[in-house]
């Protein structure tokens, strides 16, 4: 069967960063490719346009967000300054279930100046009592099953006062080609180089994402496509 043919249907293989063991020097040389890459894909921006788009609390309060599986922290890092250039009040705290993502990306806030708060945490535990005003994932969901996706989403919605957000790949050709052509351009990494086509294979189409939100109880939920073959979910409690 031609890859072409295999994007039909989801085929998750095990990526090299969901692996244990996992040299650290290899993990950090693959987030920064990373981060090269999402920032051509200006996912950072439009995540932030989605804070924009918040009507400001009537008590001035800060608008708390939660980012889960925040890897190498970029997203959350650059949320952050956006916020302080458009002079948004704004508290970030950012988990990873992985130990060395967290060390990574408090080394990143570091070097950035930023004062968002990393912990090791699993996405997918059950929320207790805790709610913030955004809860949102980037380049997460693909990893998952497809019962583990509707459990994410079910549970960022408990977390979740007023916004959800979910951002991800889509999978097809398109989206295939440029990721392949595109991790081999933007990053020397053999890890992103293994990874980046292997995630558009295990992405989901916009109708497969939009079909596991309506299981998770998220039927209102608004999904646009943007360049590069992205997507982004977006609900609300009130819509």
């Amino acid at each position: 069967m031609s890859w072409g043919q295999a994007l039909h249907h989801r085929d998750r293989q095990p990526e090299v960063m969901d692996q244990p063991g996992l040299d650290p020097a290899d993990h950090q040389h693959a987030l920064l490719g990373l981060r090269r890459i999402n920032a051509i894909s200006r996912s950072s921006a439009g995540v932030f346009s989605s804070l924009l788009a918040l009507p400001a609390p009537e008590d001035h309060a800060p608008l708390s967000v939660l980012e889960l599986a925040c890897g190498g922290g970029d997203t959350a890092i650059d949320l952050e300054r956006m916020a302080r250039q458009r002079e948004l009040n704004l508290t970030i705290r950012a988990c990873d279930l992985n130990p060395e993502a967290i060390r990574i990306a408090r080394s990143n806030a570091l070097q950035r100046a930023s004062a968002v708060e990393f912990f090791v945490a699993d996405a997918l535990e059950e929320p207790g009592s805790e709610r913030v005003d955004v809860v949102y994932c980037t380049l997460f969901a693909h990893h998952l099953d497809d019962g583990d996706v509707v459990k994410l989403l079910r549970v960022m919605a408990a977390r979740a006062r007023r916004l959800v957000v979910v951002d991800d790949l889509i999978r097809s050709r398109l989206g295939y080609a440029l990721a392949w052509s595109g991790t081999r351009l933007l990053s020397r990494s053999w890890v992103v180089h293994t990874d980046g086509p292997l995630s558009v294979r295990a992405a989901f189409t916009p109708t497969e994402l939009r079909r596991l939100a309506e299981q998770a109880g998220l039927s209102t939920a608004r999904l646009a496509r943007f360049w590069p073959e992205r997507q982004r979910l977006i609900w609300s409690p009130s819509a």
